[in-house]
């Protein structure tokens, strides 16, 4: 373990006692607390370590120091899925305190996330009715799964996120997200949001300006030019290279979720160690601030 990440595991931990304090349990509390608990996931997702028993045997090797005590698989697992609500409210903590919370343009796109490869997986899997086909353009394949939205600043903090079923329109799942978080969203004047093709819709871009918000994507063939259009190809490529951190670094494919809790936590693990990331580097004032080099061996 590098003395980076210790020191990003100890400020986080410190973050979560600070907003979040330290959980009321009836009877004894658990020898690993919340605030631990989400530190370990985030070291988890930050060292590549997709299977759970395979973490907990190296964690017990090399991070003995900063873990005392660590439950087992089955412990662990459980209290992930429980600890759902508290991941999601960690990601947002995060992100308010930094210096992108602030920001006014954002980028958003969706990218597969998978859950079976095979026609018998798909009818004995409890996500079936949560789940369901999809297809990627970006690599010319069908999927079954879901689709993980992300509205991010172009520094790549996580503002909101979602997990939607393919089949789901993205433009309805963006606007489900931008009216979950209204009050969010009328706090800030001049929102530009970036996005690709697929959210075009006249009364799409309509419903955003009654909220404040101006869309910005490429023009089809048969429109006039967008204003702003020719510096778009550069700005798209950010939300592209998010996708390749959740994917190529903290292996979003890889999960392992069998049921709704599982891949719902397991998918919030891999974006919670992305904002942790991102709020790390920023406090620290590091140079590129979605690096994950400095935490990832």
């Amino acid at each position: 373990m590098t003395t980076d990440l210790e020191t990003l595991l100890t400020a986080l931990y410190v973050k979560i006692d600070d907003e979040i304090g330290p959980t009321r349990w009836m009877g004894r509390p658990p020898r690993l607390s919340d605030s631990e608990l989400v530190c370990l996931a985030v070291a988890q997702a930050l060292l590549g370590h997709c299977s759970e028993a395979r973490w907990l045997r190296f964690a017990r090797k090399q991070l003995s120091g900063l873990f005392p005590y660590l439950p087992q698989q089955s412990g662990y697992s459980k209290r992930l899925r429980a600890a759902l609500p508290l991941v999601k409210r960690v990601i947002r903590e995060l992100a308010m305190d930094s210096d992108f919370w602030t920001d006014t343009v954002w980028i958003t796109d969706s990218t597969p996330v998978p859950c079976g490869m095979s026609r018998s997986t798909v009818q004995r899997s409890n996500l079936a009715g949560w789940a369901g086909y999809g297809y990627c353009a970006s690599h010319s394949r069908f999927f079954w799964g879901l689709r993980l939205y992300m509205v991010c600043t172009l520094a790549g903090m996580p503002i909101m996120w979602a997990l939607a079923n393919p089949k789901i329109g993205e433009r309805e799942v963006l606007a489900a997200m931008l009216e979950v978080d209204a009050d969010m969203v009328a706090r800030r004047k001049g929102i530009l949001l970036i996005s690709d093709k697929g959210f075009a819709s006249r009364p799409f871009e309509k419903d955003l300006s009654r909220l404040g918000v101006e869309l910005l994507r490429p023009s089809f063939k048969r429109e006039r030019k967008r204003f702003g259009e020719p510096l778009l190809k550069k700005v798209r490529q950010l939300i592209e290279s998010v996708n390749d951190t959740l994917k190529g670094q903290l292996d979003l494919e890889q999960h392992g979720g069998r049921t709704f809790e599982g891949v719902a936590v397991r998918v919030a693990q891999r974006v919670l160690a992305l904002a942790a990331a991102v709020w790390h580097n920023n406090k620290i004032g590091a140079p590129v601030t979605r690096s994950l080099i400095a935490f990832d061996h």
